[in-house]
């Protein structure tokens, strides 16, 4: 089953973040990920969410979402990520 990944990410350092983006792309890939969403305009359809950008990526499954995120292959640049912006995020099993 796709598992969603969402983040909703608020960029403090936009060269550091930069980094992280040119960075992150191969590492995703490598457990089964992609990109669905990567910034972009977005609308608030009912809700007092605030999202400041969005990104979203799909993983064939949970453990494949959860692979990446604890992979030593990400860990520098989940630091890197966590210096340059600040997020929340989520994960939903698709249908």
């Amino acid at each position: 089953m796709a598992y969603y990944v969402i983040f909703d990410v608020t960029i403090h350092d936009l060269p550091k973040y930069q980094e992280y983006m040119a960075r992150i792309k191969p590492v995703i890939e490598a457990a089964g990920g992609r990109y669905l969403v990567r910034g972009g305009a977005h609308t608030v359809i009912e809700g007092d969410w605030k999202p400041t950008r969005l990104v979203i990526f799909e993983f064939p499954s949970l453990a494949a979402a959860q692979s990446f995120y604890v992979s030593p292959e990400y860990q520098p640049l989940k630091a890197l990520r966590m210096e340059a912006s600040s997020a929340n995020i989520v994960g939903v099993e698709g249908i």
